[in-house]
């Protein structure tokens, strides 16, 4: 029996998602476990597993198709010899949708006006000669193609069904006969491509480089922080020469290979620093709500990682209960899934505080902007020879800036100076992580 297979939700956050690429063909046999998939969501881009057994019937949303809602029919799966019903080929949810295609869902609403074509070229089907033939575009490719000016009904499509993809735009753009020579100084009568304009017109050389789903919820979330959460800062300089030492001693007792491998980073041992800090002074280890302050009752620490479309954070979970060796294991292993898009969901959904290491890059000092609903985040800049006194006498040392940036509804400033002082003091008696 023929069943439709759904847009899948893959985080409570996400209401559409972008189908990047299908992994298996229409005809192919699917089993249940198989990847069939890429997705990108408003966190990443995730694979897809089929649930049921069956044939790849037919393929209702093409690669590349942005905005598909969660639950609309992607794709049907029928059983080996099993024809695709014909009720099952218009699927008008899964329907590549452009900011200028609203596709009517609700059956009770009155009846609506003739759904224009898709643009083509940067313009509207009737601009078109009468009996134009329609062009079937992704709405990544199509938006490409009217940035580069390229018109869509001399390029012959290579996706599903003779859709033009992001690979034919490309290619045409690779063809020097495509190059369009220097404009002449004569008006044109055909609309510009329609660009976001800045607050200045842009006139230097450049290209644009289109807004990947991640990239489009991490500014909305960070304007949001930044506009509605009232951030306050507080920073301390911290001595870390004991803690290098001791990370040195570790990892010389660390075998080469095998299970019991590790080895530690600065990174980790900042992990489990801010662990320990956070269930000595766990009010920090909240979240704000308007009817309640959120205590959590487990230490997981949010750990930035860029990735080429961003960043995300993966979560170490229950860190203040593990040790320095597994908290290290565990870190690259989610780092390393994270760049690949190969995290699963609960691995990174949730925390109840962050961390933002930008040492390894020779950073002195910078303030990190709040994940909500988070109420806290920890700064870590670059370890660096400075000059400090001790006993009245000047002395070299090497010192580590931390900011720790707090909302200031659910953490007073008393508390934020009391928590970065407790950490200081963790990180500059490092035997205190082995405890």
């Amino acid at each position: 029996m023929a069943t439709n297979i759904l847009m899948p939700a893959l985080s409570p956050t996400m209401t559409e998602g972008t189908l990047t690429k299908w992994l298996k063909a229409e005809g192919d046999s699917i089993r249940a476990g198989d990847v069939i998939a890429e997705i990108e969501t408003d966190k990443a881009t995730m694979e897809v597993e089929a649930v049921d057994e069956g044939v790849l019937g037919k393929i209702l949303v093409a690669d590349g198709t942005e905005g598909v809602k969660v639950n609309a029919p992607i794709a049907v799966l029928v059983e080996a010899g099993e024809s695709v019903p014909a009720a099952a080929a218009p699927a008008a949810s899964a329907k590549p949708a452009t900011p200028t295609e609203i596709v009517p869902q609700a059956a009770t609403q009155a009846p609506p006006a003739p759904q224009p074509a898709p643009m083509t070229n940067g313009h509207a089907p009737n601009d078109q000669p009468a009996g134009a033939e329609r062009i079937f575009v992704s709405p990544l490719a199509r938006r490409m193609a009217k940035q580069a000016g390229i018109d869509l009904s001399g390029i012959k499509g290579s996706g599903p069904g003779g859709r033009i993809v992001k690979a034919d735009i490309e290619a045409t753009q690779a063809q020097p006969a495509a190059q369009s020579a220097a404009p002449a100084p004569v008006a044109s009568t055909a609309p510009a491509p329609k660009v976001a304009s800045p607050a200045l017109p842009i006139v230097a050389p450049h290209r644009l480089i289109p807004n990947s789903s991640m990239r489009k919820v991490i500014a909305r979330r960070l304007a949001e922080s930044k506009q509605t959460v009232p951030h306050f800062y507080v920073t301390m300089d911290i001595e870390i020469d004991a803690l290098l030492k001791l990370r040195a001693e570790l990892n010389a007792k660390s075998p080469k290979d095998g299970p019991g491998a590790f080895r530690l980073s600065v990174n980790d041992m900042v992990i489990k620093a801010a662990a320990i800090t956070l269930r000595r002074i766990p009010m920090v280890n909240v979240c704000w709500t308007d009817d309640n302050i959120v205590a959590f009752d487990d230490i997981d620490i949010s750990v930035a990682v860029s990735i080429p479309d961003g960043l995300i954070t993966p979560i170490v979970r229950r860190a203040d209960q593990k040790g320095l060796a597994a908290i290290s294991n565990e870190m690259k292993d989610l780092a390393a899934r994270a760049k690949t898009g190969k995290l699963k969901p609960d691995e990174f959904q949730g925390g109840g505080f962050s961390i933002s290491n930008m040492g390894m890059y020779g950073v002195t000092s910078f303030s990190a902007i709040i994940n909500p609903p988070q109420a806290a985040i920890l700064a870590v800049a670059a370890g660096q020879q400075r000059p400090v006194v001790r006993n009245g006498e000047l002395a070299v040392a090497t010192v580590m800036s931390c900011t720790l940036s707090v909302d200031h509804r659910a953490v007073d400033g008393a508390l934020g100076a009391e928590w970065i002082a407790a950490f200081k003091a963790v990180v500059e008696d490092p035997l205190s992580l082995m405890l």
